[in-house]
């Protein structure tokens, strides 16, 4: 399988989809495509051939077969993989999971508007006017905040949904992401959960490939003169 991506310092959808597959040892190569999202660029020149949608990440097998869009990507890889437990194998447990990741999947506008995913980055300053600025914001890291403590407890950790990492915890390790960067305030379990995940060796290949990138794009870096 191949699987196409944007530049590892910005693409949380990417990370998503690569950390599930890297974290469950399933082989495929990586093709990563500079996010450049003007029209005409090398990136949707390159997509275009591949996915209607025009967006990555995009999972294509060896005969061209295509899935985009992450969650229908995790939902692909687990039947593919039923060995692998992509999803909780209690069925309970397997709702709640997929109903974290389609809250995470739609929603959270105000946290991906005022903190784009920018691994390399420290925004310390910036997260805290952020915050103070939007009450939307400080809902949404509320709510955040609320879904892995509650699923924390209930399954008793470390991950989301017990001892095993899955499909839940790479979906929301963007969050951390932008947790890590922008330093924004978590309870000591959400903190210590963000630790968890930083430190994960799926999560933890795709932060080092993304300090060593080192490719900055103007769009994807709105704070840059604040640093």
């Amino acid at each position: 399988m191949k699987l196409y991506i944007g530049n590892k310092n910005y693409s949380s959808w990417s990370m998503r989809s690569w950390v599930l597959l890297k974290a469950f040892g399933i082989a495929f190569d990586e093709i990563k495509l500079r996010l450049l999202l003007t029209p005409g660029s090398a990136f949707y020149k390159a997509l275009e051939t591949v996915t209607p949608a025009a967006r990555v990440p995009v999972l294509v097998e060896d005969d061209g077969f295509a899935v985009w869009d992450t969650l229908a990507i995790a939902e692909y890889i687990a039947e593919r993989h039923p060995e692998a437990a992509i999803w909780p194998r209690e069925a309970r447990a397997r709702g709640r999971a997929r109903s974290l990741c389609a809250e995470m999947h739609a929603g959270f506008n105000a946290l991906r508007g005022r903190c784009p995913m920018n691994i390399e980055a420290r925004l310390h300053e910036v997260g805290a006017q952020q915050l103070e600025a939007d009450p939307a914001l400080r809902r949404d890291l509320a709510r955040i905040e609320e879904l892995w403590t509650d699923a924390l407890q209930a399954s008793g950790g470390p991950w989301l949904f017990g001892t095993d990492f899955g499909a839940a915890d790479a979906f929301f390790a963007p969050v951390a992401m932008r947790v890590r960067s922008y330093g924004l305030p978590l309870g000591p379990a959400a903190a210590a959960y963000v630790g968890r995940l930083e430190q994960h060796p799926a999560v933890a290949a795709w932060i080092a490939d993304a300090l060593t990138e080192q490719d900055f794009i103007p769009e994807d870096e709105p704070y840059r003169s604040k640093r």
